[in-house]
């Protein structure tokens, strides 16, 4: 499976943007989807993921309750909504599938799709 993430840009604090994790084949239906973040200097991070069929989420705390994540298997697509944003949030976004405790241990994911910048002025 190929992902392609998009949606990155130039945001002011507070400001919203959406992510976009575009699947090549239909069996990334299978898989629960997460996001990552890699901020310069720092260690990539997990930030959300959400179950194969959409059922079950979970977020690292920094996010709960201004970060949404979602998808839409009939568009092989998954999502990132990202509000109230913060200069730390600054980071490269990463998309990742594979089994739903593989991408909450963040590591040994099989796929992997190209980053997407975000960057939030203060």
């Amino acid at each position: 499976v190929q992902l392609q993430a998009s949606g990155g840009g130039l945001v002011q604090a507070g400001g919203s943007l959406r992510l976009s994790c575009a699947a090549s084949e239909r069996t990334f239906s299978n898989y629960a989807v997460g996001w990552f973040r890699q901020a310069p200097g720092k260690e990539r991070e997990f930030v959300a993921v959400i179950g194969w069929n959409g059922a079950i989420t979970s977020y690292v705390d920094s996010v709960k309750g201004r970060f949404t994540i979602s998808r839409d298997n009939a568009k092989n697509t998954a999502y990132l909504q990202m509000n109230s944003l913060k200069p730390e949030g600054t980071a490269v976004y990463y998309c990742a599938a594979d089994t739903w405790r593989t991408v909450v241990r963040s590591t040994g994911l099989t796929y992997w799709g190209q980053g997407t910048q975000v960057t939030v002025s203060s």
